[in-house]
């Protein structure tokens, strides 16, 4: 979300901001709304005012004639109260529902495009392996090594279940372990926070298209059953499984005033993810590189608002993207994402992307987005200055390690032609027995 008074004054980079990002917009009837609430916003004020003196009018009545005027008065107050509330409130919220749809200003090196298929590659890295023998897909791999079984996960879970088993149990918690081990190195606190949350994470970290949930576009699953609260009431509280740590990292901090010495704060976080992938029906149906259970490491940055050097901040969290691709040995590439691939609160991003021989292309394996304060407004987290004036902070976030998209990808560019798969080095430590191969299994 952005502050109203930035919209007003920079209604041109708002509105191109829109267009790019194929976003619907009414910015003349934003601001028309706007301009009454504020009208009605005064009204209502000068009326408050109006009746909190009469009020003390009242006590200092020198008769009773006089206090029957004032309370007379008092009356025709209450009455265009009663007018004046109602439509202040409705036009709040008309205003409120607005709001949420202005999209965030775009970074000046965001590439221009409709869709995805216009993000532009800036960086390909690593070899991409040549096989001299048949090459199996995941699915294959995973069941003659005994490591994956996508038939019981779907009889069990549904469509895109899955168990993970045996050396694929300890692969997967490998990566996980490297992962969060890799961002503590690099100055990071670990955690791992809830992922039953209320509405106001999601919400406040733009994975709500608007206000509220919406099952049809959400990509988020609502807890259908009841919760109780702490004095054994029935809770009215809405609870949602998060698709990534994000939302409750940065929710951690709402409603804080934080101070500028303490930023920038670096957090991993570690967690269990879920997607409902509405978005994605009929796409990627076989397999688990789209799946709607997975294991993540987060990291996210609360900064000081500074554009540039959140820029900076950005290119280094991509940089560590890169660093644990290239200690994994996966080849990948870098494409920096167009407007219109944009979400509504990202002002710049880009995603990296692993090579799968079965794909025979690229699979995305992660994303870095800088939000500046879109989010920091909604979560309301701020900081005091030097000067001791509170900026709302810049967030950004990025994806270090997905469960499965770079498991698919270690199956498939180290397989073996004896059907083995060899073990990336730096994860052999956090295997059992530090053992750096997969073998089939005798039949």
């Amino acid at each position: 979300m952005l502050d109203i008074k930035f919209i007003r004054e920079n209604k041109e980079k708002i509105a191109d901001a829109a267009v790019k990002k194929n976003i619907d917009l009414d910015l003349k009837q934003l601001l028309a709304v706007d301009k009454e609430r504020l009208s009605l916003l005064q009204e209502v004020e000068q009326l408050l005012a109006l009746k909190n003196d009469l009020n003390e009018m009242i006590k200092s009545a020198a008769n009773d004639v006089e206090r029957k005027e004032i309370i007379e008065k008092g009356k025709e107050i209450k009455t265009k109260l009663e007018i004046k509330e109602p439509q202040y409130k409705k036009i709040k919220e008309e205003f409120e529902d607005l709001m949420v749809k202005v999209p965030n200003i775009i970074s000046a090196d965001t590439p221009i495009g409709k869709s995805d298929e216009d993000n532009v590659e800036i960086e390909r890295n690593g070899e991409i392996p040549k096989f001299d023998f048949e090459i199996k897909d995941h699915i294959q791999l995973g069941k003659d090594l005994d490591i994956l079984d996508l038939e019981k996960g779907t009889k069990v879970a549904g469509f895109r279940g899955y168990y993970m088993k045996n050396e694929g149990a300890s692969l997967m918690m490998a990566l996980m372990m490297y992962a969060m081990n890799k961002l503590i190195e690099k100055g990071y606190s670990p955690m791992i926070p809830p992922t039953l949350v209320k509405g106001a994470a999601l919400f406040g970290t733009g994975y709500f298209k608007g206000k509220e949930y919406d099952s049809e576009v959400d990509e988020v699953y609502e807890v259908a059953s009841g919760d109780k609260e702490a004095d054994g009431k029935s809770s009215k509280e809405k609870k949602f499984l998060v698709g990534t740590a994000e939302p409750s990292l940065l929710a951690y901090y709402s409603d804080e005033v934080l101070k500028e010495e303490q930023l920038p704060i670096k957090i991993v976080g570690y967690s269990q993810c879920y997607r409902s992938e509405i978005g994605s029906y009929g796409k990627d149906t076989k397999g688990f590189y789209r799946v709607h259970e997975f294991m993540k490491v987060e990291q996210v940055v609360l900064m000081a608002a500074d554009e540039e050097e959140s820029i900076k901040m950005h290119d280094a969290m991509l940089e560590i993207s890169k660093e644990v691709h290239e200690e994994l040995g996966l080849p990948y590439r870098v494409l920096k994402i167009c407007t219109g691939d944009l979400s509504a609160g990202k002002f710049r991003a880009y995603d990296i992307e692993a090579w799968m021989p079965s794909r025979d292309s690229f699979g995305e394996t992660g994303s870095a987005s800088n939000f500046l304060d879109w989010q920091a407004r909604r979560l309301n987290v701020k900081y005091a200055d030097k000067n001791g004036e509170k900026k709302h902070v810049y967030m950004l976030n990025n994806t270090v390690l997905p469960s499965p998209r770079p498991f698919i990808a270690i199956l498939e560019n180290f397989q073996q032609s004896d059907g083995s798969v060899l073990i990336p080095e730096v994860l052999r430590k956090y295997m059992p027995g530090n053992i750096g191969k997969i073998i089939p299994k005798t039949k």
